[in-house]
């Protein structure tokens, strides 16, 4: 049963929200502001954590911060209409996904449900085949001084590991699966998010900023997503 965290200052939320997923079958734990979200985010890992952004005490962005420096956990955000910037931010500090409130209880547990599958670990069952090949059940990625292990969502750069949230794993295993072959952010989108997600370039853009910035942080000679404006992005051929 996946354990899901949601912190939320707004008590309605929290009662109704926490209904919708029990009754889907998920365990929930709430919190009423980011302070104790944290706490209980650290000693009680949840497998998603969904989050408002203005909150007393601590404010999700805040949260995620910290949060970030200690788990990789796939974070939701609900957020206001007018908080696009908010929502730029999120995406480079590692957000997986943001909900405009006001939102329906459908759509989140669809968006949910979406995120719990895509960090899901691989079938160990699932038929081996070569290294890194789409579709072949075989989860290790070999490239150069990446490496890639979908079934413990591990990634290292030249044996350093690299902490990635799922939208970024599954972004970058596109890229690597085929070096020097162009992928538009439509294709990228395709990987990382469920049809019924809709996102738009800018999250693609802010996600791929993140991913470099990650790499650079443990090699500052860290060139291997390439930009092609206009058409998307590739991982260079080495």
């Amino acid at each position: 049963m996946p354990k899901i965290a949601l912190v939320d200052d707004d008590r309605n939320i929290l009662t109704s929200v926490s209904l919708t997923l029990e009754a889907e079958g998920y365990q929930v734990a709430t919190y009423t502001d980011g302070a104790s979200g944290l706490e209980g985010l650290t000693t009680d890992k949840p497998d998603l954590a969904i989050l408002d952004i203005k909150m007393p005490r601590m404010d999700g962005m805040e949260l995620l911060r910290r949060l970030r420096q200690k788990s990789d956990v796939p974070v939701i955000f609900l957020t206001s209409k007018d908080e696009e910037i908010d929502e730029l931010f999120g995406l480079k500090m590692g957000a997986d996904d943001f909900i405009t409130k006001p939102f329906s209880q459908r759509l989140l547990v669809e968006r949910v449900k979406a995120i719990l599958r895509r960090a899901a670990p691989r079938d160990p069952s699932a038929p081996a085949g070569a290294a890194g090949e789409p579709g072949t059940g075989k989860a290790l990625i070999e490239r150069g001084s990446l490496v890639m292990d979908e079934e413990r969502h591990t990634c290292t750069w030249k044996g350093q590991r690299v902490t990635l949230t799922v939208t970024e794993f599954l972004i970058l295993q596109a890229l690597a699966l085929r070096p020097g072959v162009v992928k538009s952010r439509n294709a990228l989108m395709d990987a990382a998010y469920d049809d019924q997600v809709y996102v738009d370039d800018r999250t693609i853009d802010s996600h791929i900023k993140r991913l470099r910035k990650k790499f650079k942080a443990t090699d500052d000679d860290f060139e291997m997503i390439e930009t092609l404006y206009g058409v998307g992005y590739r991982f260079k051929e080495q």
